[in-house]
């Protein structure tokens, strides 16, 4: 069975992106070529076995989750100033080399918040509004075409980087049986899509 592996589109990065914390192009384009090895060596070897890509098996927010750790671990590894944050659950996801003891923080605020979605645009729902440098990782997968074996791979479609605050977001309420989130409102959206770095067009 034939598979297809997502590539980058370089014209799509936006040349006038401004990176914090010595970032670089270089290091988004190194660290989505990660993931899109990873998805085409996987799903290799589960197709040989006669089973599901890994983008049909899971559940779309158990998906986000990896694609969101993966790309925290991919940045790290290439960026000059910036690690995974030690603590369990700690934020910011990437936090600056030697600013906390031990790179660990529960809350802190110099580094970069890794959020994916399947959203357009970059709306995401996140566990608190803060103030922060956020990256929203936008991405599609194609779960409809038939048969499987002619589907398009995960891909990035849009990424976003940009300092917001904690006035840019609202509050979600939940209920007794749910966890309160918070969302960028209208303002905020525009504030995180103005930091755009990476966006392809639609056909």
């Amino acid at each position: 069975m034939t598979l297809k592996k997502a590539l980058i589109d370089r014209a799509s990065f936006n040349p006038h992106a401004i990176y914090p914390f010595s970032l670089r192009q270089s290091d988004f384009e190194h660290a989505m070529e990660d993931l899109y090895d990873f998805f085409y060596d996987v799903n290799q070897l589960l197709l040989d076995k006669g089973l599901k890509r890994l983008d049909d098996m899971l559940r779309p927010q158990a998906l986000s989750g990896i694609i969101s750790d993966m790309m925290t671990a991919s940045l790290a590894r290439f960026s000059r100033s910036l690690v995974e944050n030690a603590h369990h659950n700690g934020h910011p996801d990437l936090v600056l080399r030697g600013k906390y003891p031990g790179d660990a923080v529960a809350s802190g605020q110099e580094g970069v918040e890794i959020k994916s979605t399947t959203k357009r645009g970059g709306a995401v729902d996140t566990h608190g509004a803060r103030n922060q440098w956020m990256c929203v990782f936008v991405y599609e997968v194609d779960v409809t075409t038939e048969p499987a074996s002619a589907r398009a791979p995960m891909q990035f479609v849009e990424v976003y980087l940009a300092k917001v605050e904690e006035a840019d977001f609202r509050r979600n309420k939940r209920g007794d049986l749910g966890t309160d989130t918070a969302t960028l409102h209208r303002d905020g959206l525009k504030k995180l899509r103005a930091g755009v770095i990476y966006k392809i067009s639609k056909s």
